[in-house]
């Protein structure tokens, strides 16, 4: 019951396949991305922090800003195996160059298609007739000479047995460099969100400012002391000492003084390197005139390796007065003070930058059948499937700290015996293997110091997924106003998930921690639905499905929508809707994954403390349940042939929504009153004796209302040059699409609800996403124009601007100097030259993406957190890489 976007019941966007290879993407998932109706998807670039979490690489799609897990995307109408344990789906693992066109469905889409369509559907569809053989080569760089990647595609189908049978074939090869670091002068501003070191509760300053030329207090890549009369000493290269010029402080920042040197937020990657290679094949038969069958394979395998940053200790390395590597200046100080230790803050200069060290295959077997027959006069298609999938996937954290080695290795002594440096330990228990570490200066370490503390944990999980599923579609009957046709169906599928990590890698490690997952489940859908004409102009369109979960029973969901076209002209359609998603398997299974992060203690004064975050699933899952409405027109006007306008309203309630309260939260309401809070929280005793977080546990539950609305508008015109002066050749088409979010409201039912409409910090949405393009096609050429843009927002909504006279700044509503986020927009130009050669067709392209080379919005990331690391700007919502060249052609043979 497919139809065109402009014809659709519901709201349906068409990507082309001639628009596709006119934008000339990297990857089909870059493209999609660009749709104003998609934002805050995972991408190599967003995801390379998630070095816990295993999800580094991935390249997924985010409709709605509601989440991958809410979006379902399907490969000609079916599922595929998820990359990770959400069950997200990485678009890199389908055929790139077999896609001839991409289908978006927005709403109402769970009764038609399936659980877990709350926001909508990704339909990557293949050219399964392709005839020929075909392929491109491509690379590109930025224009600063990084990035630097290539691309091979090659593509080739054919028929046999005089017709009835059909093979079709694609492999791809990318190789990405990445960028190892941030080389971009953007970056090195010292932008960060800060506390005022002037505020005073009721003094009337704001209690955050945005400011540029700010550096962490409390850490300098060869330690600092940030303790005692000696606070401010520092070392540096050789174990020298120095004295830090602090700015204006408050907690672990400072305004000023020796910023730049604090700086560690270029030691990431502004994306990481990608290998990924893959295989698709495909080959039907007819075994009659009506009945074709056929089988499927893939495999895909993909590599990523990023810096995920420094290992950061914020003032909390306790060096007692004996260590032995202390210089000789500073031990002086210590005895005439009679001090017996001090504590450190470093962002460890001899330690290797963390790193993200991802693999994962991915495997998709289908065979199925499909075909037509005839009963009571009337035309009937079905079609049946079994799919298996299977993904094995390594997470390797690398080059992270072992706690206890590291703890022994630094609290180094004078052996009274041999005069040696040796590990306190090492005193009481001679085999113990420690090898001392000094944490005071650059370059002083030994690789052998260095190799006894670090490691490399890692997790390997094996996702599997098992679909069965029928569909039987036709005209059932004529009745007073034409023809009903209806479609039903019924869908098998199995989810599990098994893990191995070795006990050594399980605890014990500044981050990692991994634990091995287990657990399945199974879902049973069946559905129906029907179209029905009601009336000259006016259809309806219904669906209803029974799903039945093994974890949780058995849910409907539905859909009514109506259709009326009183004029060629003009398409009025509405449409209501019950949609659901049920618990991943991360959700619902995950054993525990730790890692190390900073939050703000109010305890404690606001102090910056490290703690171990752990995140388990929660088998008392329930599905969520979305209510939705569709509100939508299309005009398409008779007296300008070529131009097609839609508008659509969407507003999205979904009720026990899944998910978990933040850390800071966490912390943030105990400290209000709320002991349920509390409760997550595990306190203990430092070297120092003061009482401090050592540990917080999130796990996901329905506790939540999410609430979105927002409106699609999108136009296309297409005018043939000879209608404004005969003798001009070709066609210039138009397309404009863009979404105006009105609404993300979220409210849990303990904190204070919040929207996040107009966020353009994590994902935001923004207030509008728009994309513009102009192509001009006449043969040879093919060249497109496009614009992208984002409007400007703020960092919080609730946030309170003022400079003085500010009300009291609540952690609900705390004040600030600067709430300002700046919009940006980005022009890309591709040109596309069609040409004969000893018989092929070639086509030579060329592509420059932000071709005016603009600077990515500056966003400043803090207090709290792992803001000193973070790339100043939103990776996942501006253009951080600047301008970038892509140069390539493609060849058919057909």
């Amino acid at each position: 019951m497919a139809r065109s976007g402009y014809e659709s019941p519901t709201p349906l966007t068409v990507l082309g396949q001639d628009e596709i290879d006119a934008r000339a993407p990297a990857n089909v998932a870059d493209f999609v991305n660009e749709i104003p109706s998609v934002v805050g998807s995972a991408t190599p670039a967003t995801s390379n922090l998630s070095i816990s979490s295993g999800t580094a690489g991935v390249n997924s799609i985010n409709l709605r800003g509601l989440g991958e897990n809410r979006t379902l995307v399907l490969l000609d109408g079916q599922r595929s195996v998820g990359s990770i344990i959400t069950g997200a789906v990485d678009v890199n693992t389908f055929p790139q160059g077999l896609i001839k066109n991409v289908e978006i469905v927005t709403g109402g889409a769970s009764a038609a298609y399936g659980s877990d369509a709350v926001s909508g559907v990704i339909n990557f569809i293949l050219d399964k007739e392709y005839e020929g053989f075909k392929g491109s080569i491509e690379g590109g760089e930025t224009t600063y000479g990084d990035d630097t990647s290539y691309r091979v595609n090659l593509t080739a189908g054919k028929s046999f047995g005089k017709g009835r049978g059909h093979a079709i074939f694609n492999a791809e090869l990318t190789d990405r460099e990445g960028i190892y670091g941030i080389p971009r002068d953007w970056n090195n501003q010292g932008n960060y969100i800060v506390n005022n070191p002037d505020y005073v509760a009721g003094n009337g300053l704001p209690e955050r400012l945005r400011v540029s030329g700010a550096g962490l207090a409390i850490a300098t890549p060869g330690g600092l002391i940030v303790n005692t009369d000696l606070q401010g000493t520092y070392f540096g290269v050789g174990g020298s000492v120095n004295q830090l010029a602090y700015g204006e402080t408050d907690g672990s920042w400072m305004i000023g003084g020796d910023w730049q040197y604090t700086q560690t937020n270029n030691k990431q990657s502004l994306h990481a390197d990608e290998r990924r290679k893959g295989l698709f094949g495909r080959v039907s038969w007819e075994l009659t005139d009506s009945i074709e069958v056929y089988a499927q394979a893939s495999y895909n395998k993909h590599a990523s390796l990023g810096w995920t940053g420094v290992q950061a200790n914020q003032g909390n390395v306790v060096i007692q007065a004996d260590n032995a590597f202390i210089p000789e200046s500073v031990r002086t100080e210590l005895d005439a003070l009679g001090l017996t230790s001090f504590r450190l803050g470093t962002t460890n200069a001899d330690l290797p930058l963390r790193k993200t060290d991802n693999e994962r295959e991915v495997t998709r077997y289908v065979v199925g059948a499909d075909g037509d027959f005839d009963l009571f006069e009337r035309n009937w298609n079905w079609d049946a499937y079994f799919q298996r999938g299977e993904t094995d996937t390594t997470v390797i954290a690398r080059d992270i700290t072992n706690n206890s080695r590291l703890s022994m290795a630094q609290d180094a002594v004078v052996d009274p015996g041999t005069g040696n440096i040796v590990c306190r330990s090492t005193l009481t228990d001679p085999g113990n293997g420690c090898i001392p570490f000094n944490r005071m200066g650059i370059g002083v370490n030994s690789q052998a110091a260095v190799d006894y503390i670090v490691g490399n944990p890692y997790r390997e999980d094996h996702f599997e997924q098992d679909v069965f599923a029928a569909n039987i579609s036709g005209d059932l009957m004529d009745i007073w106003a034409g023809t009903v046709s209806v479609a039903t169906g019924f869908e098998h599928r199995r989810e599990e998930v098994s893990g191995y990590v070795p006990e050594e890698y399980q605890s014990g490690w500044f981050v990692g921690n991994y634990k091995p997952n287990f657990g399945s489940y199974d879902v049973t859908e069946g559905y129906v639905e029907a179209l029905v004409p009601l009336a000259e102009g006016l259809n309806f369109n219904g669906a209803i499905r029974g799903t039945d979960y093994s974890t949780s029973g058995f849910v409907t969901t539905w859909k009514a929508g109506l259709t009326y076209e009183p004029i060629p002209d003009l398409l009025f359609r509405v449409t209501r809707s019950r949609d659901i998603r049920a618990p991943n398997l991360a959700e619902l299974f995950q054993a525990g994954s730790t890692r190390t992060n900073n939050l703000i203690d109010p305890f404690n004064n606001n102090q910056v403390v490290q703690f171990r975050e752990t995140a388990t699933g929660n088998l008392a899952l329930d599905p969520e349940e979305a209510d939705q409405w569709n509100l939508g027109v299309v005009v398409r006007p008779r007296f300008l042939p070529g131009l097609s306008v839609s508008a659509d309203y969407y507003t999205i309630d979904i009720n026990g929504s899944i998910g978990s309260v933040d850390a800071q939260t966490i912390v943030d309401r105990c400290y209000d009153g709320a002991q349920e809070y509390c409760a997550a929280i595990i306190r203990g005793v430092s070297a120092g004796g003061a009482d401090v977080i050592e540990s917080i546990s999130v796990s996901p539950f329905n506790f939540a209302n999410v609430q979105a609305r927002g409106i699609d508008l999108e136009a296309t015109y297409n005018l043939p040059l000879n209608n404004l002066v005969e003798t001009w050749e070709g066609d210039l088409t138009f397309r404009v699409m863009g979404t105006h979010y009105l609404e993300n409201y979220v409210n849990n039912g303990i904190d204070t609800p919040t929207d996040t409409i107009g966020q353009n910090i994590g994902d935001g949405p923004p207030d509008w996403l728009y994309r513009m393009s102009m192509t001009y096609d006449a043969d040879p050429w093919r060249i497109q124009l496009t614009g992208r843009a984002i409007s400007e927002g703020v960092y919080n909504n609730s946030y309170i601007v003022c400079s003085t006279a500010c009300p009291v700044s609540t952690s609900d509503y705390r004040t600030i100097n600067d709430n300002q986020i700046d919009g940006a927009f980005y022009v890309d130009l591709s040109m596309n030259y069609q040409m004969q050669f000893a018989g092929a067709e070639l086509n030579p392209f060329f592509q420059v993406t932000n071709l005016l080379n603009e600077d990515p919005a500056s966003v400043a990331y803090g207090p709290g957190g792992s803001a000193y690391g973070n790339p100043s700007t939103n990776q996942g919502l501006y253009d951080y890489l600047g301008r970038t060249f892509r140069v390539g052609f493609r060849f058919a043979f057909n």
